[in-house]
């Protein structure tokens, strides 16, 4: 008898070469590389801005929701972490690129569709919690930024980050989701994975001349 698959491993195998995609596009590898400049590390702060903007607003309202409710967790808010980030970099109003205004105004669609806004939920949040430790590593070590700036990847309000993720996990795999609505749940990682690898590409397109 074969063992039916979590699903939380289901969606990372199923949208595993769209977020390989992401983590290795011409801006991120250019940022890994240290051929960017702070100012673009700030473009991209400005545009987590925006999506965290919509994606938290939309939490608020699905907060009470008995689904999509108890992954509405107060600890991951990064809109004050962003603020403080935007601060220190020395931006007042941040301005969203076409991509960017596209992924916001695709998490906005979805207001009314909890297992559509679960979907965007983990691939930012999961995503921030665990990958985005590289880069808060990273910009001290290659870019020299110190004393602020890195606000957004601290987590510590959460706890041991490993419990976190495992009961993350265990949320996605205890949602009653029939298999037709879990098919659509990975259809909308799949999306949000490709709506900030556009974002990611809108960043380039305004770094690529000196980054590459």
């Amino acid at each position: 008898m074969s063992e039916t698959v979590p699903f939380h491993q289901s969606v990372r195998r199923s949208t595993l070469e769209a977020h390989q995609r992401a983590n290795h596009s011409p801006f991120m590898d250019a940022l890994f590389d240290g051929r960017l400049a702070v100012a673009d590390y700030a473009r991209l702060v400005e545009q987590y801005a925006v999506v965290y903007d919509a994606l938290e607003s939309v939490g608020e309202a699905m907060a009470q929701d008995p689904v999509a409710g108890p992954f509405v967790v107060d600890a991951l808010r990064r809109g004050p972490h962003i603020a403080a980030d935007l601060a220190f970099y020395g931006v007042t109003d941040p301005e969203p690129l076409p991509a960017t205004l596209r992924y916001a105004d695709r998490i906005r669609e979805v207001a009314d569709r909890p297992a559509a806004f679960v979907a965007h939920h983990y691939t930012r949040y999961l995503g921030d919690v665990a990958g985005g430790q590289a880069v808060a590593a990273l910009l001290p070590r290659r870019y020299g930024v110190t004393g602020g700036g890195t606000a957004f990847y601290d987590f510590s309000a959460l706890g041991p980050v490993p419990r976190f993720r495992a009961h993350y996990r265990a949320l996605l795999d205890a949602a009653p989701w029939d298999e037709d609505e879990r098919a659509r749940v990975i259809e909308e990682v799949t999306r949000a994975y490709e709506l900030n690898i556009a974002m990611f590409h809108d960043l380039w397109d305004t770094t690529g001349a000196a980054a590459a």
